[in-house]
């Protein structure tokens, strides 16, 4: 149980700190920006693994899962810029 509301603190610290990097309009509040850190973190350590940085059953560090989380709102704001654009 603990592991879990420790996982989603880090989370939402995760996902504080890539908002405050990258300012500007982004989806909801405390529990998007969550899972924003949260989905950072999984995608940080899916790509390292995938790359060769992190072994089988390791996780992506702190600063590896701010850079996911900010990989996550850039891509969020294309999408988003596509889609007003076009409409």
């Amino acid at each position: 149980m603990f592991a879990l509301l420790w996982e989603a603190l880090i989370g939402l610290v995760v996902g504080a700190v890539a908002k405050l990097l990258m300012p500007g309009k982004d989806p909801g509040g405390i529990f998007v920006t969550m899972i924003i850190g949260i989905a950072g973190s999984i995608g940080a350590t899916f790509l390292g693994q995938l790359v060769g940085w992190y072994k089988q059953g390791q996780s992506a560090g702190f600063i590896m899962s701010i850079l996911g989380a900010v990989l996550i709102l850039w891509i969020y704001r294309m999408i988003k810029r596509r889609t007003t654009s076009t409409a």
